[in-house]
Parts: C-alpha cells; sequence; structure tokens
C-alpha cells in the first residue's frame, strides 16, 4: 500500500524561502532609481494636492432629546379609574416619532428643501449660496439653467426644474455633507454636522436645519394631545355659557313667585325646571373639567425636551491635508504603485520565460 504523504513534492524548503526573499530584495535594490523618481514624483503631486485642495469647515450641533413620559400617565389612567374617569384617548401617547425616527427626519427631502429655500443673509437663500460656491451653475449649465431661476417665490409655483434642482441639492448635500448620529447609543444625545468647503454656508445651515427640525417634530408629537386640548377646553367654555344662562333662568323663576302657596305645586314647576337645568350642565361641566385638567397634564408630559448643548460657532473646525502630511503621503502612495508594479512585471516576465 501507497504510504500517505503529509507534504507535497512542490513544498518551499526554509533555505528556499529565505533565498527568494533575498533575490527580491536585490532586485528591489537594483530598482532603487525608478523608486527614487516614483518618491520625488509622490512628493510633488502631494505638495500640490495639499496646496490647491480648499479646507473643509464642520459645523456640529449636538442636542438631548427627551421622550414624553408615557409612564406617568397610564399611571393617571390606573388612577383615575377607580374614580369612575375613563381617560380613552386622553392617556395615550403618539407612536409617530419614536426612537430614532428624527434622525431619519433630518434626511428628508421636505426638511433638506425647506432649510435650502431659507434665507443665507438679506439678499440671498441658502440654495444661492450653495450654487455659488459649488459652482453648479457651469457644472450644470448643459441641463439646466440655474442663473434664471427665481427660488425666492412660493414653492408651489416652482417649475419641474427648480423641483428639480432644489431635489438633487438636497441629495448631494444628504450624501456628502450631512452627518447625524448617536456619539452614544446608551444616551439621548444627538449629534447634527454639516461638512462644506464655505464656512459661513456650514454654520447658518446647521442652525437653520436643526431648528426647522426639532420645531416639525415638537408639533407633530404634541399635535394630537394639543387637538384634544382645544377641543375640551371649547366644550367646556360651551357647557360653562349654558350653566350661566341656566342659573340666570333659574333665578328668574324663583323671583316671578317669591312666596309660593305650598298648596298649589303648578307655581314651582317653573323654578323646579330650571334647576334641573342647573343641576344637569352642573354635573357635565364638572365632568369636562376633570377631563380638560388632565388633557393638560397629558398635554404637558406628552411634549417632548429638545435641549441644545452645543453649537456652531466661529472659527468652525477645519480638516485639510497639511504639507508635509500631503508629501509624505503622496510619496509613500506612489512609491506602493511602482512598488506593486515592477512585482507583478517581474513574475509576468519570469511566467514567460518558464512557459
Amino acid at each position: 500500500m501507497t504510504e500517505n504523504k503529509h507534504f507535497s513534492d512542490s513544498q518551499f524548503t526554509l533555505r528556499e524561502v529565505v533565498q527568494n526573499i533575498r533575490d527580491w530584495f536585490a532586485f528591489f535594490l537594483s530598482q532603487w532609481k525608478i523608486l527614487f523618481a516614483a518618491g520625488i514624483i509622490g512628493l510633488a503631486l502631494g505638495a500640490l494636492v495639499s496646496i490647491f485642495k480648499k479646507p473643509v469647515f464642520h459645523a456640529e450641533t449636538s442636542f438631548v432629546l427627551e421622550e414624553g413620559d408615557a409612564g406617568g400617565i397610564s399611571q393617571m389612567s390606573g388612577l383615575a379609574s377607580l374614580v369612575g374617569v375613563n381617560l380613552g384617548s386622553l392617556g395615550s401617547t403618539s407612536g409617530l416619532f419614536q426612537g430614532d425616527n428624527i434622525m431619519e427626519l433630518y434626511k428628508s427631502d421636505r426638511m433638506l428643501g425647506e432649510t435650502l429655500l431659507s434665507p443665507f443673509d438679506g439678499e440671498k437663500l441658502l440654495i444661492d449660496r450653495f450654487v455659488e460656491f459649488e459652482e453648479l451653475d457651469k457644472k450644470w449649465a448643459s441641463k439646466v439653467d440655474i442663473p434664471s431661476m427665481d427660488f425666492s417665490i412660493s414653492r408651489g409655483q416652482f417649475s419641474v426644474a427648480q423641483d428639480s434642482v432644489v431635489k438633487e441639492v438636497a441629495k448631494l448635500i444628504r450624501e456628502r455633507q450631512l452627518s447625524v448620529t448617536k456619539p452614544d447609543r446608551k444616551l439621548s444625545i444627538i449629534q447634527v454636522s454639516i461638512s462644506s468647503k464655505d464656512e459661513p454656508f456650514a454654520k447658518v445651515f446647521n442652525e437653520t436645519l436643526v431648528n426647522k427640525v426639532n420645531t416639525f417634530y415638537f408639533e407633530t408629537k404634541t399635535k394630537k394631545t394639543g387637538e384634544n386640548l382645544s377641543i375640551l377646553q371649547s366644550q367646556a367654555d360651551s357647557v360653562r355659557a349654558i350653566l350661566d344662562e341656566s342659573i340666570g333662568a333659574y333665578a328668574t323663576a324663583q323671583d316671578r313667585v317669591p312666596n309660593a302657596n305650598p298648596l298649589l305645586n303648578s307655581a314651582t314647576v317653573e323654578s323646579r325646571k330650571r334647576q334641573i337645568d342647573v343641576q344637569a350642565t352642573g354635573a357635565v361641566y364638572q365632568e369636562i373639567v376633570k377631563n380638560l385638567e388632565i388633557a393638560k397634564v397629558n398635554h404637558r408630559n406628552n411634549s417632548p425636551l429638545i435641549q441644545i448643548i452645543d453649537s456652531p460657532r466661529f472659527p468652525l473646525k477645519r480638516s485639510e491635508i497639511r504639507l508635509v502630511k500631503g508629501m509624505v503621503l503622496g510619496a509613500v502612495i506612489t512609491g506602493l504603485l511602482v512598488l506593486f508594479g515592477l512585482y507583478f512585471r517581474r513574475l509576468y516576465q519570469k511566467h514567460v520565460q518558464e512557459s
């Protein structure tokens, strides 16, 4: 029976491996002129990149987001049920924006579009400033005539081309410049960052976007409880007016028969009717006032807390390629590319010779 072989015949020995490394080292040393020239070219390219590449400015805003306290309302619902009060929808909180949904709201076309159409200064909009320093009017000249567009008019009067420009600019910002993250997943701190080559644009856009999104979030989060509170307040005012009218009518009926004969019941019928109206309206009013106070507490507890921690201030944090760093990176990258090129060229030559 043939003996099993644990090693193939083509396996390298340690001596062959060391000899192979020496051969490659000697080969690369013989190509020192090419590698040296590649390093010089890399230094020059790195220096040019560091000189002509514009710095990027970062405008960052961090804030704390605390959702409304639904637990307190649930406990209140249980206590209210003990006294015969059914809170119903008063004790429920909206689940429209919970968790990380506000982070996706920052990336929506609506919020980015409204921010771009907000004023940058007294004369320009943010979208005008973006088009100017990004030179989109020249880059997109073959597709659309941006200089002829007026973005200061109402959004409803925009043409299809204007809407397309706003959406494309929002897409560029969302993909290249906007960052919405949670530095720590265990905390409720959200950080919104805008990176741009234009420092004033980065600051104004960041502040405007944060303000618009947080305002929209707050209004939407409290919209349901706010509408319910408004309806209950209107009902309470209406019932109170009816109650005041009933009390006045009851007093008038009693004044008509100040000393009614106890043997004549018909003389007190009108005042009794008015008294029943007062009692019934008073009971309804008392119930509505209970629900109204509960709705006020629910509305306050359902309102999210949004507290700004840090906001962008001049000068903004900037990132750029320093001259020395650019030269070193350029030399290293160019040298590695040439090194790999020489390596694969020699392998190809060996393969051709052996074949």
